[in-house]
C-alpha cells in the first residue's frame, strides 16, 4: 500500500522537520498549513484555513492520505476559547477526510502541559504533578484544549475505523522562525542582543528550574517517533512521552550557551527575571542589526517567543519526563541536547536569523 502523509502546521517546527523525515522515507508527503509557502523539495504544498470548512474541503478534494499527522494549534486569549477553536480544527480536518475512507492512522502532537495544565494553570492553581510525567497518569480537572483535541481524534477513530496515536514532547528544539513556542530561537535572539550590547545572559527562570533536572524534545526525534508510531501495529491507540533521552540541569547548559556566543553570563540570584521583561522594548535593537548584519528577518515578534519561554523556566518544580510506553515497544532514537541547541544556532547563523 502507498504510504501518503497529509501533515498539517507544515510550515512549523515539527510538521516542518516530519515532512523532511517522511520525504526522506519515501512517503507521497502532503504538507497543509494557513499561509506559508514551503519550498520543501519533494512536499506538495496545500493552502487552507481549518476553521473554514467549505474551503478545507476543497482543498483537500484531490488528496487521499493514509495517514494524518496533526502538528498545530492556535492560540486565544483564554483557555475555553483555545478549546473552542483547536477542537474544532481537529474536528474540520477529520470531517473534511472522512468520506474518502482511506485514513488509516492519525498521530496527534500535543505537549506536557497534559500533566501541567494550560500555561500558567500549574503555576496558579497550588497542585504539582509528581515528576518524571508519566504517561499513565490521568488527566487534570482543569480545562485543557490538548484534551479537545484528544477528544476529537477518539471520536473520528471511533467513526471512522483509523487507529491513533498522541504525542507528548517536552520543549520542542528546532528550526522554524514564527513558531508559537520556541525556546532556542528566543534564547539564541536574546543571547545575540546581549552580545550586541555588552549585556550578560541572565536566567530569567525559577530557583527549580536552575538547580533541577530538565529535559527537552530535539524535532527530529519527535518527527521519528511520529513516523515509527504511525508504521507500528503494536503502537496504534496509545500515547507517547517523546524527550531526547538525556537530562540536563539549566545550571551549566546556561553557561554552554552563553560560552558558545561568547557572552558572560548571570545565573539564578533569588528571583524570577522575566525575559518578557528584559526584552520589552528590543525592537529597535533588532531592526538595527537585521540592518547592520543584514539578517533574514525584520519582525521581531516573529523570532521572539518570550512569553512561552519564561512560562517554560519559570516552573516551581524541575520537570523531566519517562518514555516507558515508547521504550518497551522498541522505539529508541536519541540526541544530545547540548548538540540540539548548538546544531539550532549554528542554522540560524546560517540562515542569517541571528548574526
Amino acid at each position: 500500500m502507498e504510504k501518503i502523509a497529509l501533515v498539517v502546521g507544515s510550515s512549523g517546527m515539527t510538521g516542518n522537520n516530519l515532512a523532511k523525515e517522511l520525504i526522506a522515507q519515501g512517503w507521497k508527503t502532503y504538507g497543509l498549513s494557513r499561509s506559508s509557502k514551503n519550498p520543501m523539495k519533494g512536499l506538495i504544498d496545500i493552502q487552507a484555513d481549518l476553521l473554514n470548512p467549505s474551503a478545507l474541503r476543497e482543498a483537500l478534494a484531490d488528496v487521499r492520505p493514509t495517514h494524518v499527522f496533526l502538528t498545530t494549534w492556535m492560540r486565544r486569549n483564554t483557555e475555553q476559547e483555545n478549546i473552542q477553536t483547536n477542537a474544532a480544527m481537529v474536528r474540520n480536518l477529520l470531517d473534511a477526510l472522512a468520506t474518502k475512507q482511506t485514513v488509516k492512522h492519525v498521530g496527534l502532537v500535543t505537549g506536557l502541559k497534559h500533566y501541567l495544565g494550560p500555561f500558567d494553570a500549574y503555576v496558579t492553581s497550588g497542585v504539582l504533578p509528581e515528576t518524571p510525567l508519566r504517561e499513565e497518569q490521568p488527566r487534570l480537572s482543569s480545562p485543557n484544549f490538548y484534551y479537545a483535541q484528544e477528544d476529537e481524534v477518539y471520536a473520528a477513530a471511533d467513526r471512522d475505523g483509523f487507529t491513533w496515536s498522541v504525542h507528548r514532547p517536552h520543549t520542542v528544539i528546532g528550526n522554524a522562525v514564527g513558531n508559537l513556542m520556541n525556546m532556542g530561537t528566543t534564547l539564541a535572539v536574546y543571547a545575540s542582543i546581549c552580545k550586541e550590547r555588552g549585556l550578560p545572559f541572565v536566567f530569567p527562570g525559577s530557583e527549580a528550574q536552575w538547580n533541577g533536572l530538565s529535559d527537552v524534545t530535539d524535532a527530529q526525534v519527535l518527527a521519528q517517533q511520529l513516523v515509527w508510531a504511525a508504521e507500528t501495529p503494536e503502537a496504534a491507540n496509545t500515547a507517547f512521552n517523546v524527550a531526547n533521552g538525556d537530562v540536563f540541569r539549566w545550571r551549566w547548559l546556561w553557561k554552554e550557551v552563553a560560552q558558545w556566543f561568547d557572552i558572560e553570563y548571570v545565573g539564578y540570584e533569588g528571583e524570577i527575571k522575566p525575559l518578557v521583561k528584559t526584552l520589552e522594548g528590543k525592537e529597535q535593537v533588532w531592526k538595527e542589526m537585521v540592518l547592520r548584519y543584514g539578517l533574514a528577518e525584520a519582525d521581531f515578534d516573529k523570532v521572539s517567543s518570550a512569553w512561552h519561554t519564561d512560562l517554560d523556566l519559570s516552573r516551581p518544580i524541575e520537570v523531566m519526563t519517562d518514555m516507558t510506553n515508547s521504550r518497551m515497544l522498541g522505539f529508541h532514537a536519541y540526541a544530545n541536547t547540548r548538540m540540539s541547541f548548538f546544531n539550532l544556532f549554528a542554522q540560524l547563523r546560517a540562515d542569517k536569523i541571528i548574526p
